[in-house]
């Protein structure tokens, strides 16, 4: 069996955020969606599980869910093939509800580009863009 990762985010309108991740280019499986979760394909092996509330909360051992809108607990980066991919992958988050900022890598743009997109609920994506050519080193 490949390996795969599941990245499960509570959201406070299941609907609303299954929409803004299809609009991001995930793409919902129904087998495992239903009224309290959305599982949404990012590739083979990338799975983001949008949970309510609620049940998000039945993973968490009394722990309370963190206000992802003030506070934050990852980034989860993706890389995209283009400086274009990354620019529309941001855009299409702002004009679905979301929002994003510049990244400053510190690297030239033409090597490295990127945003921090925030959801519906405030978490945080890093779509991003790394030329073949980049040398961390130099």
């Amino acid at each position: 069996m490949n390996k795969q990762i599941f990245i499960n985010l509570p959201v406070s309108d299941l609907s609303a955020s299954t929409q803004f991740y299809q609009e991001l280019g995930f793409t919902k499986n129904p087998t495992f969606s239903n009224e309290s979760a959305s599982c949404m394909v990012w590739s083979d092996n990338i799975f983001v599980m949008l949970l309510m509330h609620d049940f998000y909360k039945s993973f968490l051992a009394g722990k309370e869910i963190a206000d992802t809108k003030k506070t934050s607990g990852v980034l989860i980066a993706l890389s995209l093939e283009s400086k274009e991919a990354v620019q529309q992958f941001a855009d299409t988050a702002k004009q679905n509800g979301g929002d994003y900022y510049q990244v400053d890598s510190g690297a030239p743009a033409d090597l490295m580009f990127g945003y921090e997109v925030q959801d519906l609920d405030g978490h945080t994506w890093e779509p991003m863009w790394m030329s073949p050519d980049f040398d961390p080193e130099h």
